[in-house]
């Protein structure tokens, strides 16, 4: 049975932007048929905009790529009050928080990141997360 993985706007702007070992991880995980992609409306309002902003069209239909190929998860009001808890319980920032509490809210499997495998996110408990720099 696949995976159902909350992929963060880091797993993007690595696959489209990063150097080819840290791009070609976050390809692999985009593009292995034994997970569900899931992710949520910040993903899209963090990577959308500025790709628009500067009329960067291939950046965009890359996005939209995986956007269209993923299961979206709109803003709840209950898991952003829950994204205050968890980031005052484990000191992350609120964009970080917003994407834990999402993916959870999504009842994910796991959750992968670009980020540092040392950032607060990756300590939080209760559910399965994973960098990509970290030998995933």
């Amino acid at each position: 049975m696949p995976k159902r993985t909350y992929i963060d706007t880091s797993v993007l702007l690595a696959a489209f932007k990063a150097e080819e070992d840290l791009s070609l991880k976050a390809l692999a995980v985009l593009d292995d048929p034994e997970r569900i992609l899931i992710v949520s409306d910040l993903v899209r309002l963090e990577a959308i905009p500025m790709a628009r902003y500067f009329n960067q069209q291939q950046e965009i239909d890359f996005y939209e790529t995986v956007f269209n190929r993923a299961e979206n998860i709109a803003w709840d009001k209950s898991a952003l009050q829950q994204a205050q808890t968890i980031a005052e319980s484990y000191g992350l920032s609120a964009m970080d928080a917003i994407h834990i509490a999402h993916a959870m809210f999504a009842g994910v499997d796991e959750f992968v990141s670009a980020e540092k495998p040392t950032k607060p996110i990756f300590h939080v408990q209760g559910l399965a997360t994973f960098s990509i720099r970290d030998n995933y």
